[in-house]
């Protein structure tokens, strides 16, 4: 499925802070299945808008599960506790940046992420050199 991009950045950043949310409620609820017009009412959106949203994010590699039938609705598979990782330099300037798109204090995890990224960054030593510790 191929989705059209928005020219209107107002429109961009309401949906990415919009799917940051979405995510963020399927997160909490993990392993409980929340349905279109759930998430709709928690958004303030139309059911159609979260299953758009959703299949944005599937097509982007996101895992999001379907779980079809009566108590059905989306999940999102992640671990509680996931294995850290190894990120270059450029991948944690990427993050940064597309936080700082969201907001970087938006939401608690956007703020905590962004401290996190930044420390990643920092010189714990700024102007030590070999020849001044």
């Amino acid at each position: 499925m191929a989705f059209s991009k928005s020219t209107d950045p107002h429109l961009t950043l309401r949906r990415i802070e919009r799917q940051h949310a979405l995510i963020e409620e399927l997160r909490r609820r993990r392993g409980a299945p929340r349905s279109s017009r759930d998430l709709a009412a928690t958004l303030r959106v139309t059911p159609r808008t979260v299953e758009r949203d959703i299949a944005r994010m599937r097509e982007s590699g996101i895992p999001i599960r379907v779980q079809r039938g009566p108590g059905g609705g989306y999940l999102f598979d992640t671990r509680s506790s996931p294995d850290p990782i190894a990120l270059e330099p450029g991948e944690i300037a990427a993050l940064l940046v597309a936080l700082v798109a969201l907001g970087p204090t938006a939401t608690e995890s956007a703020r905590t992420s962004m401290h996190k990224l930044t420390l990643a960054l920092t010189d714990p030593n700024p102007g030590a050199t070999a020849d001044n510790p």
